[in-house]
């Protein structure tokens, strides 16, 4: 049977400072993401979604074994997005101009986004995703929900459980997320947007 494995950062866990801790990312990413790997690799041996891909098994399975894939795939494009801090981050190409044209400007977009990731009750996700025409939707999803349950492409995701930011934020989600700007690697989250 395949097993998953814990994601290599594509960065130094120091790279994102002082927007991310590398406190933070040691405990975010090597200790709860690495549970998440773990849980789902003792939960598949023997049920209908042994040997499926991480999408495949957030589509179809239910219980513990959804929740644990959830957040191993919710994580994987989370950490896969980031880069060292840089002022005046944009997006550009096909992705900014369906930004502009959808929500009006960049800065309407971000607004829209954190907005909706502050007001997310508990803990869960806010999303930037693409729909079947290549629209833009801002979603949230409560727990380990990812869009593709839903039938879109997720493009942006900003991680609103509390593991994510207390050590560096304490309770202040808004500053956290109003931060995360500096640090999107949009060569990414633009390659994830495929849309012709």
């Amino acid at each position: 049977m395949k097993k998953f494995e814990l994601m290599a950062l594509p960065y130094q866990a120091e790279a994102l400072e002082p927007v991310i801790s590398a406190r933070t990312l040691q405990f975010h990413h090597g200790k709860h993401l690495q549970a998440y790997v773990n849980n789902l690799n003792n939960l598949l041996p023997g049920t209908p979604w042994e040997g499926l891909s991480l999408e495949d098994i957030v589509c179809q399975a239910q219980g513990g074994i959804l929740n644990n894939a959830g957040q191993v795939l919710n994580h994987n494009l989370y950490f896969g997005q980031f880069t060292s801090p840089k002022k005046d981050n944009f997006p550009s190409g096909k992705l900014a101009a369906a930004i502009n044209a959808q929500f009006g400007s960049f800065n309407n977009f971000c607004q829209e986004f954190v907005k909706a990731g502050t007001t997310l009750f508990g803990s869960g996700w806010v999303w930037l995703s693409a729909d079947a025409d290549g629209r833009l939707v801002i979603t949230q999803e409560p727990n380990a929900a990812n869009p593709i349950q839903k039938g879109l492409c997720p493009l942006l995701t900003f991680d609103v459980w509390e593991h994510a930011y207390y050590l560096d934020y304490q309770n202040r989600r808004p500053d956290h997320l109003d931060a995360l700007w500096q640090i999107i690697d949009w060569t990414v989250v633009e390659a994830r947007y495929v849309h012709d």
